[in-house]
């Protein structure tokens, strides 16, 4: 992860910064990190950021590209993220432009009960 953050190619969004770089595991993967620094506000305020986004990431994990790890930075407050549903969209407009986001193709066929 630390190579990740130092090396890695960087997108930002809002109170949001999403560094990502390939990794060579086998079979291909992601890895994830969360960084939220004492300027987001209190341990408690710091935890909660973090688990809204990691909640984000896991219902975004499907629909990306495997093979990358990836480090989302937290620079906002409370205020700013203020849940899952925020931390999403704005993960979903950076990964997009990442090129890390691939559509799941629909699993009902397009038709209608």
């Amino acid at each position: 992860m630390r190579t990740a953050r130092s090396r890695g190619r960087a997108v930002s969004d809002g109170p949001l910064v999403l560094r990502y770089l390939p990794n060579a595991s086998d079979p291909p993967r992601n890895r994830y990190g969360v960084i939220a620094g004492r300027k987001c506000g209190g341990s408690v305020q710091r935890n909660r950021l973090k688990r809204v986004t990691r909640e984000a990431l896991r219902a975004l994990h499907p629909e990306m590209r495997a093979g990358y790890d990836l480090v989302i930075i937290i620079r906002g407050t409370v205020d700013e993220l203020p849940g899952s549903e925020e931390a999403r969209q704005l993960l979903v407009r950076m990964l997009r432009r990442a090129g890390l986001l691939v559509p799941v193709p629909a699993r009902d066929g397009g038709q209608e009960p």
